[in-house]
């Protein structure tokens, strides 16, 4: 008899000095402060299947499951920037910083937080969607012969080259590098657990770093997917290329997630091929994690995991 194995329903986010672990129910942060002080604290539950029974079909929980992890890592990083701020408290502010704090008070980081996200979201439209097709407009009209058949493939590996050299700059900020730790320990944490061994630092640290169904190889196995979706979009056009693959990330984000899941309970040669792009980039975004990362993990999985086996596939 196959080996009871605990991989569907236990995921988890780094966040900013902590860790977001979200299980079959409950959701919960834990954050690490200077002094090596662990707090934990709960987040809004997580969409449950036995509510919305079409979260759970296949082909249509993919981008639900997404919308609810952006959900709920947005909340998760607003208290872990309040939590971050509130050692300045006594600071003396000035300039812009004080006219925001008068007018807003705590809804400042609220609203930095929204317009960030708004700004990014804005850039990687521009980057990953507008900028490739109109480079390839321009490479169309100096490179001699037809060259239209190979659109989408340029497209493809101009985006996926873009992602990684912003992976590989941010990675150099020491900020960046302290969050791709508990990216770390998160992959660590949840390696322990699968192969049934105690939720103990020692336990922990033996674990490998490299998740098959980490969000980087999502990311990267969404694009990849674009690609051959690229191939079915007829238009030239920046703006109307633009919006259509827009309006596409549903089906990418559903077929992704599907061919994640199933990679994920398959060591076969076809699952090996899929899952390596996303293991190679991940030795950009998860770092080996010190010991009070890994108990902040620990914290934040003990407190998600269900008594009474939600969890397991068997």
């Amino acid at each position: 008899m196959e080996k009871t194995k605990r991989i569907t329903s236990i995921g988890g986010q780094a966040l900013i000095e902590g860790i977001m672990m979200v299980g079959p129910k409950k959701v919960t942060a834990a954050f690490c402060d200077e002094k090596g002080n662990i707090s934990t604290e709960d987040i809004e539950a997580r969409w449950t299947r036995e509510k919305h029974p079409l979260l759970g079909k296949p082909f249509i929980r993919g981008i639900f499951s997404m919308i609810d992890t952006f959900r709920l890592g947005y909340k998760a990083l607003s208290i872990s920037a309040d939590k971050l701020t509130q050692g300045d408290e006594g600071e003396e502010l000035s300039g812009l910083d004080k006219w925001l704090d008068e007018h807003l008070g705590e809804k400042m980081t609220a609203l930095v937080m929204t317009v960030g996200s708004v700004l990014g979201v804005g850039l990687a439209i521009l980057l990953f969607f507008f900028l490739p097709t109109v480079l390839f407009n321009l490479l169309q009209g100096v490179v001699p012969g037809d060259i239209s058949p190979w659109r989408s493939v340029f497209e493809g590996f101009l985006r996926i080259a873009i992602f990684v050299g912003y992976i590989l700059l941010v990675s150099l900020l020491p900020d960046m590098r302290r969050t791709f730790q508990y990216h770390g320990a998160e992959h660590k944490t949840i390696f322990c657990y699968e192969n049934d061994l105690p939720l103990t630092v020692e336990n922990v640290r033996r674990q490998g770093r490299f998740h098959p169904r980490c969000g980087t190889s999502f990311l990267i196995l969404m694009l990849l997917i674009g690609i051959i979706i690229g191939f079915f979009i007829p238009f030239e056009n920046p703006f109307l290329r633009t919006i259509t693959k827009l309006l596409c990330i549903p089906l990418m984000v559903n077929i992704g997630y599907e061919l994640q899941k199933a990679c994920a309970r398959r060591t076969g040669l076809l699952s090996r091929i899929i899952t390596a792009p996303g293991l190679w980039m991940q030795r950009i975004t998860v770092k080996e994690p010190d010991d009070k990362m890994i108990e902040a993990a620990i914290a934040a999985m003990e407190a998600v995991i269900p008594e009474n086996g939600e969890d397991l596939i068997r």
